[in-house]
């Protein structure tokens, strides 16, 4: 039913006012408690319902992608730890063929010929006329000795010659007159052989002290020292009126000392190993500190042909010409000596050696997989070696392999490294 609104822009009273709302308020209809409590309950289950599905929807996704995330993370983690534990290693192709090597050695140089000048008579020195770095010529020379004994001795044996000249004149005399008896039968042969005898004896005597002026006039000659050769004193070792000791009781004394400098020796104490790629004829290249720049060639001569057992080295001399004196004697120089490549060899690099007690090895990658090989060593380059067994240029060599590498083992190869071949 409708109620008719009734509007008033007049002032009611109170009492009126409340008359009013009483008499014009629309009655409720009236419903009973099961329906309001079932109006008032129902939505709320339904709403508690819906969100226990939903909470157990998303708990039970939250459950699976948790499970899904745990397995892909544990697959990963064991594919990661699989890869961590297959080491990865650089590995380099050997090179085909060596280099030919070049062996520097010290050297020793002389002069060719290298002689001490001593005296062979006894005396003062009377005067020296060269000093030390004078050239000089054959027969020059060098110092006079005074040695009066010698002079005397000289006189006494020719003294003693004429003696002897005298009495085989005598005997000669002798030996014709008596001959000349035995023709005629007034001596008998036995006196005429005496005469003779004493004729012989009397020219041996003579041929005696012939010999023996000869040897005091070898001997005054050697009161005269001159060079024996054309060279350079290197040292002098006397002075006017030093004692002269020819040596014959006591130990000489060096006087001058001189060396042919046009044409030098150069010894060479060479390795044991190096020995055998050392040949006559060849020439080699030598250098000093004191001229880095110049290189001097030289010619091997000759070599022991043995291997000294103090050294275990072989002595070499290289012969050099130095007229134009760009050497000098006893100088400290370098030969650099060419050793040929060794045939069928390759060379790795140094670092891919490992040092077992199986002897010397190298890590080879075969299929994925680690196999120590045995090689053999030929030259030492420094930073590369040669191998003359045990591995071929298609191998895979393992540089800088760690101390736990062993056969069998697997390995990731760098493929950058691998493309690299040995230098």
């Amino acid at each position: 039913m409708d109620y008719p609104v009734i509007e008033s822009t007049t002032t009611q009273s109170p009492a009126a006012r409340a008359h009013w709302t009483a008499t014009s308020t629309t009655p409720e209809p009236h419903h009973s408690a099961e329906e309001a409590r079932l109006d008032t309950e129902g939505p709320s289950r339904q709403s508690i319902v819906i969100g226990a599905i939903v909470l157990a929807i998303a708990f039970a996704a939250a459950i699976y992608f948790g499970i899904h995330w745990r397995s892909n993370t544990e697959q990963a983690l064991k594919q990661a730890t699989a890869r961590a534990a297959v080491p990865t290693v650089n590995v380099v192709h050997p090179a085909i063929g060596s280099k030919a090597q070049e062996v520097v050695l010290p050297g020793n140089t002389q002069g060719f010929i290298d002689t001490s000048i001593y005296a062979r008579t006894n005396g003062y020195l009377k005067q020296w006329f060269v000093d030390i770095g004078a050239h000089v010529q054959a027969g020059q020379l060098l110092a006079v000795i005074d040695a009066p004994e010698l002079d005397q001795q000289l006189h006494q044996a020719e003294a003693d010659l004429l003696s002897a000249k005298a009495n085989q004149h005598l005997a000669e005399t002798t030996n014709v007159r008596w001959q000349g008896l035995v023709a005629k039968h007034a001596v008998s042969q036995q006196e005429a052989d005496q005469v003779a005898s004493d004729l012989a004896a009397k020219q041996a005597a003579t041929a005696a002290s012939e010999a023996n002026v000869a040897r005091y006039k070898e001997l005054q000659g050697y009161e005269r020292v001159t060079a024996p050769y054309d060279g350079v004193i290197t040292a002098r070792d006397t002075d006017v009126g030093a004692l002269i000791n020819a040596g014959s009781a006591s130990e000489p004394h060096e006087l001058f000392h001189i060396e042919q400098v046009n044409k030098l020796r150069v010894f060479v104490a060479v390795p044991e190993i190096y020995a055998v790629s050392v040949h006559d004829g060849e020439q080699v290249d030598i250098t000093t500190d004191a001229a880095p720049g110049r290189v001097i060639t030289g010619t091997i001569t000759r070599n022991a042909n043995a291997i000294s057992q103090a050294s275990r080295t072989l002595n070499v001399e290289v012969d050099v010409d130095n007229s134009a004196g760009l050497l000098l004697p006893g100088a400290y120089v370098f030969v650099h000596m060419k050793l040929p490549a060794a045939a069928n060899t390759v060379t790795i690099p140094s670092n891919a050696l490992l040092f077992r007690a199986q002897g010397l090895q190298v890590g080879v990658v075969r299929d994925g997989r680690v196999q120590l090989t045995n090689i053999t060593v030929g030259h030492d380059f420094g930073s590369t070696v040669e191998v003359t067994s045990g591995l071929t240029p298609q191998d895979t060599v393992i540089l800088d392999p760690s101390d736990s590498l062993m056969s069998g083992m697997p390995v990731q190869v760098d493929s950058v490294a691998g493309s690299q071949p040995a230098q």
